[in-house]
């Protein structure tokens, strides 16, 4: 599966791969694999990305394509 919410996401947010990397504690080499789907994105992964972009972990999973989160 193909995460290209995530690299949307950080490139709005005016991120790089290895800021993101550094926040999930990762090499940037890992975190690229999960943009391109080479290598799942793990749960809590998903869900520290969506506390960053203060969007929902459906969002970020394609499941809605409403990035707003619910109050």
């Amino acid at each position: 599966m193909h995460f290209q919410r995530i690299e949307d996401l950080r490139v709005d947010h005016d991120k790089s791969q290895i800021e993101i990397a550094a926040y999930l504690n990762l090499n940037r080499n890992v975190y690229w694999r999960y943009e391109k789907g080479i290598r799942e994105i793990p749960a809590w992964a998903v869900i520290k990305l969506a506390d960053l972009y203060q969007t929902t972990t459906d969002y970020i999973l394609g499941r809605t394509d409403d990035p707003s989160p619910r109050a």
